[in-house]
């Protein structure tokens, strides 16, 4: 996902309403959101779906790594002996 172009990615809601078929179209051939406009100010973003899962999967392992780097930070780890119980005491649960 590049840059949001101003002069080529906002629309006003009315053009949306007027040529939704062609903005999906868009969406699923160049892969850039498109923000729609209402009273001249930003109201919503469209995402094709594809894309929509690609920047969430990426939002969620960002979550993950910035946790991960927090428990570090606090001395909130484990050594491989005990993480490696730690799995097979949970595994042991699913026997």
């Amino acid at each position: 996902m590049n840059t949001i172009s101003i002069s080529k990615d906002i629309e006003p809601l009315s053009e949306f309403r007027k040529r939704s078929a062609d903005f999906i179209k868009r969406l699923k051939k160049d892969k850039q959101p498109i923000v729609l406009t209402q009273y001249g100010k930003s109201a919503a973003v469209l995402m094709d779906v594809t894309e929509f899962e690609r920047f969430t999967n990426r939002l969620e392992l960002l979550e993950d790594l910035l946790e991960a780097k927090q428990q570090v930070e606090k001395g909130q780890t484990y050594t491989m002996e005990e993480a490696k119980q730690r799995i097979e005491n949970h595994l042991s649960k699913w026997k």
